[in-house]
């Protein structure tokens, strides 16, 4: 598994779950990629996304490969995987531009190649720009995308917790209250979803830990005891019992 680096989490989103794929082109061939992910066979899912040539075989299948490569692959594997899963959700995006979950996918994967190829690079490749881009292109095609707010609040946070909120604003155009806006729309379109609960627990940690511990600690404890609907939501709630944990032994 590939280990965060401090330096680049505001390059990207630590957990960003995204909804189902619609629509029909392909539909055996798609839900057999779909039942894949959600059984937990990532590297399956990724190979059959891939191979329909369709803009939600290409998202799905980079959303697939970017979970394999952060949480299953060899170390000496993962940067490789993760480069990949975020050329195939570029290919999605060029493949449908309409489509929202294909930029939902790419702001996942680069999130992850972010994390892999370390700052300097991230930074080289311009990666928290085009994260930032990508999220407001999904909220643009979808006002109503829980995943898209969440994904902008916490680059919004992100922001914020590495840089200051003076340079952040200067630099990036990023603020604590527009983190706090996307999240609280976040939780209105998709209040029982763990990744939304655990998303904005951890963007409130980032900021604040100190300030946001008791709110925080309702979400995570709204996250796990959300039920699990597939694989991933199942790494989502380990993540949520092991931030809480850790916030309760830090002392609150």
């Amino acid at each position: 598994m590939v280990r965060s680096n401090p330096v680049v989490r505001f390059l990207f989103l630590a957990c960003l779950a995204v909804a189902p794929l619609t629509g029909t082109a392909g539909a055996q061939s798609i839900e057999e990629t779909r039942s894949a992910y959600a059984e937990g066979r990532f590297a399956d899912a990724a190979r059959i996304g891939a191979a329909l040539g369709t803009s939600e075989g290409y998202a799905l299948a980079a959303g697939s490969l970017a979970i394999h490569g952060y949480y299953f692959a060899p170390d000496d594997e993962a940067e490789a995987l993760l480069e990949e899963a975020t050329a195939l959700a570029r290919k999605a995006v060029r493949a449908d531009p309409s489509n929202t979950d294909a930029y939902l996918r790419l702001v996942q994967a680069m999130g992850r190649h972010a994390q892999a190829i370390g700052s300097f690079e991230a930074i080289n490749r311009g990666y928290a720009g085009k994260i930032r881009e990508a999220a407001e292109k999904a909220l643009e095609l979808d006002p109503d995308s829980a995943a898209a707010h969440a994904a902008l609040g916490a680059w919004h946070a992100e922001v914020v917790a590495a840089a200051g909120s003076f340079i952040a604003r200067i630099t990036h155009g990023a603020r604590e209250s527009e983190a706090m806006a996307h999240f609280e729309a976040a939780l209105k379109h998709a209040p029982d979803t763990k990744f939304v609960n655990l998303e904005y627990a951890l963007g409130l940690l980032v900021l604040d830990e100190d300030e946001n511990r008791g709110r925080a600690r309702e979400l995570l404890a709204r996250a796990i005891e959300l039920p699990a609907t597939d694989a991933y939501d199942r790494l989502l709630h380990k993540r949520a019992v092991e931030r809480l944990k850790a916030l309760d032994n830090s002392g609150g």
